[in-house]
């Protein structure tokens, strides 16, 4: 699985209004065949700024970033951004995710 986390500075006057400025963006990858997940959050220390958890199976990153819906969050979203996002991106066995051992919740009962 390609793992990618991106950190997304919005400009303070937009960003309530991220998750409907993105929507196209995230309709359009939760769409794609490769896509795994895409999900949003808003740090909860900075609230100008959003960060987005995608997975993508191994050879479906390439269809995403040619995308019609990917080109065109290109072309609109950084006028609404502070600086340039940032990023990691990273290579991972398997296409799931595991459970936080150290966080076990007994069953209830």
């Amino acid at each position: 699985m390609i793992f990618i986390c991106v950190r997304f500075p919005v400009k303070p006057e937009h960003a309530d209004d991220w998750p409907e400025l993105a929507r196209g963006l995230t309709e359009g990858t939760r769409s794609e065949p490769g896509n795994l997940f895409f999900e949003w959050s808003r740090n909860v220390e900075d609230p100008t700024e959003y960060v987005l958890i995608e997975g993508f199976q191994d050879d479906a990153a390439e269809a995403h970033v040619t995308s019609a819906h990917f080109k065109q969050a290109q072309a609109d979203l950084p006028q609404y951004l502070r600086e340039t996002p940032w990023i990691r991106n990273q290579q991972m066995e398997g296409d799931h995710w595991d459970r936080l051992g150290e966080f076990e919740v007994p069953a209830q009962g």
